[in-house]
């Protein structure tokens, strides 16, 4: 089970890279319920080994063409985000004090913050893309104009995914031209 958990979680966030376009110092989110991903209602049966797996499927990746994760917690931590120090230093964000658990932020954000080289918490990003596993809310942490994504990937175990990308605002009007390499 853990095996394909890790296949989707890399199937769905190669595609996101690729469709979204991101490149090296974007930020991609991810909010995840393992309690959906093995089939339960969210928030009521947290698993490390789930959020392990989804961990590992990911975050190489990221890695390796130097996108930040963003790992968002659950709403008894007011979803709050991990993330890399380096992230924090680059986007200039503000340091909260919380450090996550199963119970109290969540599995993945959990897993993420004990796998970070160096993690911090922050109330509050504009994520360039991201992943939503299990219905955990993620719009609040992307930029203002968030676009759909549908992938060949459409759950993760047992939980739906929902993505998204973002793009600049258009703004000018009617006569207004527009970069297409953008939109």
């Amino acid at each position: 089970m853990f095996d394909i958990i890790k296949q989707q979680s890399c199937d769905a966030v190669t595609q996101l890279i690729d469709v979204a376009k991101l490149s090296e110092n974007d930020i991609l989110i991810v909010g995840c319920s393992t309690s959906e991903v093995i089939g339960h209602d969210i928030g009521s049966f947290s698993s490390i080994d789930v959020a392990n797996a989804i961990f590992d499927g990911i975050y190489p990746i990221l890695k390796e063409k130097g996108i930040f994760l963003a790992a968002q917690c659950c709403e008894h931590l007011n979803r709050t985000i991990i993330i890399e120090k380096q992230a924090f230093i680059h986007y200039k964000f503000e340091q909260v004090n919380v450090v996550p658990l199963p119970k109290a932020g969540g599995s993945f954000a959990t897993t993420a913050y004990n796998n970070f080289d160096d993690p911090i918490a922050v109330e509050e990003i504009r994520a360039n893309a991201g992943i939503d596993i299990g219905g955990t809310l993620i719009g609040m942490h992307l930029k203002k104009v968030a676009v759909p994504v549908r992938l060949n990937v459409i759950k993760i175990g047992e939980a739906n995914i929902i993505c998204a990308r973002t793009r600049p605002k258009f703004v000018g009007g009617a006569r207004a031209n527009y970069d297409d390499n953008l939109a």
